[in-house]
């Protein structure tokens, strides 16, 4: 009963969470109290997917399929598979670290912060587990307007403007996004993202070549915005640099990488590989921009955008290759980067507290000061530029070196993003935490971590070597949901060829 049930729990709970929270008052630590247990509660229930999941069997499962309006054809339609279940559970895991790290940082008004923080769970559950098209788009819809808002409210300077930026950069694109729905339900009279497979794949005289290509195009223009691919990166600056960190821990990459899988390459098989050549080369560009660009900021926030725009295009390299180990790699990748993205945000959030900075100018020496910190830092480092054994060296190598196969030249290329990495961020933290102790960090006197910020850490740096030593778990699922793209790749280049001839 429970298997039939869970998603929706899941997705609910964050819901009536944020209702409640809506009511509650504005006394002490009760709003981010309550919000804590909410989404400890509902870490709790995702925890239930990876735990009863049936590795070796296709297909979706733990699916709730029931008619919801009949005209036009709309179904609650959700379930997981090998691509979207670890996404489920990161979403879970995420909610609780952030709402720790906003526990002394928001401090006006905390009932908004955390009503659109559990509307915004909410979202991102619906995102990953829907499988009706218009119910899927609504939840994506519905991501955007909590993070907007709350930029707005909790930036730290210039939160109106990112705010507006960020809307624009991903509602335009989402409305061709709700066109090309349409377009596709106008043929086909479904919205269910199964039904949309098998019908497009057995019926190929049903659009023409030029029609599903503009359709595949405004599939992939929305999520290439979210991811964000080169150069579509205009909104991601100011928007790390503003947003507060549980949301900025949110916002890069998963929607975007998970969308690209599930539903471009999935549904559009045949157009994704006449684009993959253009997608290979933005992806190794991309690489190389964010790490050079990363390379001169001055600020860290700043500096961290521009590595994740570097990061998030090693997902794109491995996924354009159509190849199984570019796929599982591009997938297992976005969730190494989500995990010691977290961590990071959390630490500059962490020294933020401390010194009302992000200027890596104004530091200088605080190892002296904050040995227990640097340790997280330095242990996220070595993550975050690959160092083999933890996390962010599997991604990174199943990627690079299924981009190397399908392109020399852009994989050569995108292996200098891991040089470029090592550089920006062993030099961030040769400026911050060593050398001579600057002034601020002189006449500051500040505590070490905190009881409730060692929690917050050390869970992700443990998670950060568990998953770079015992990789093979995660890749059971995986490797088991990912194997479709490649056969519905296979297939379509075979009729592709076929129609040539």
């Amino acid at each position: 009963m429970l298997d039939t049930y869970i998603l929706t729990l899941i997705v609910l709970l964050p819901l009536v969470g944020a209702l409640i929270v809506a009511i509650l008052p504005r006394t002490g630590k009760i709003i981010p109290g309550f919000t804590l247990v909410v989404t400890l509660l509902s870490f709790l229930l995702t925890l239930h997917l990876p735990a009863h999941f049936h590795y070796g069997q296709g297909g979706f499962q733990f699916e709730q399929n029931s008619l919801w309006i009949s005209s036009p054809a709309i179904r609650y339609h959700v379930g997981v598979d090998g691509i979207s279940m670890w996404l489920v559970v990161l979403t879970g895991i995420l909610a609780p670290l952030g709402v720790l790290a906003s526990w002394n940082a928001i401090d006006t008004r905390t009932k908004e912060f955390y009503f659109f923080f559990l509307v915004q769970q909410t979202a991102m559950y619906g995102v990953f587990i829907a499988l009706d098209l218009i119910l899927y788009y609504g939840f994506w819809e519905l991501s955007l307007v909590p993070m907007a808002i709350l930029i707005a409210m909790h930036g730290r300077s210039k939160g109106g403007r990112a705010a507006i930026k960020f809307f624009i950069y991903t509602f335009v694109p989402s409305a061709l996004f709700l066109v090309g729905i349409l377009a596709l339900y106008a043929k086909t009279g479904t919205f269910d993202f199964v039904q949309l497979q098998q019908t497009l794949s057995a019926q190929h005289s049903l659009f023409g070549p030029q029609a599903l290509w503009w359709i595949s195009l405004a599939f992939l223009f929305a999520f290439a915005v979210k991811v964000p691919v080169f150069p579509l990166h205009g909104w991601l600056g100011d928007v790390f640099s503003e947003a507060p960190t549980a949301m900025a821990m949110v916002v890069s990459g998963k929607l975007g990488i998970y969308s690209i899988l599930r539903f471009h390459l999935a549904l559009f098989p045949a157009q994704a590989r006449h684009i993959a050549p253009l997608m290979i080369e933005l992806a190794g560009i991309g690489i190389v921009y964010g790490a050079l660009v990363a390379l001169v900021q001055k600020d860290l926030k700043r500096l961290l955008a521009f590595g994740t725009l570097s990061s998030l295009s090693f997902c794109v390299l491995g996924i354009y290759t159509f190849a199984a180990t570019g796929l599982s790699g591009a997938l297992f990748h976005i969730l190494s980067e989500s995990i010691i993205g977290a961590a990071m945000f959390i630490l500059l959030g962490l020294m933020y507290e401390r010194y009302a900075t992000y200027d890596i100018g104004q530091y200088g020496g605080l190892a002296s000061r904050m040995p227990r910190l640097v340790v997280l830092f330095l242990i996220t480092t070595l993550a975050m530029i690959g160092l083999p054994s933890l996390t962010g060296f599997v991604g990174e190598f199943l990627t690079l070196s299924s981009g190397f196969a399908a392109n020399h030249a852009w994989g050569t290329i995108a292996t200098t993003g891991v040089i470029l990495s090592a550089s920006y961020m062993l030099w961030m933290v040769q400026r911050v935490f060593y050398g001579a102790n600057s002034a601020m960090v002189e006449r500051t006197i500040v505590p070490d971590l905190f009881t409730r910020e060692k929690v917050q850490l050390w869970t992700l740096a443990v998670l950060m070597l568990v998953m770079g030593v015992y990789s093979t778990y995660w890749f059971q699922a995986i490797n088991q949901g990912v194997a479709p793209l490649v056969t519905h790749a296979v297939d379509a280049n075979t009729v592709a060829n076929a129609e040539v001839r």
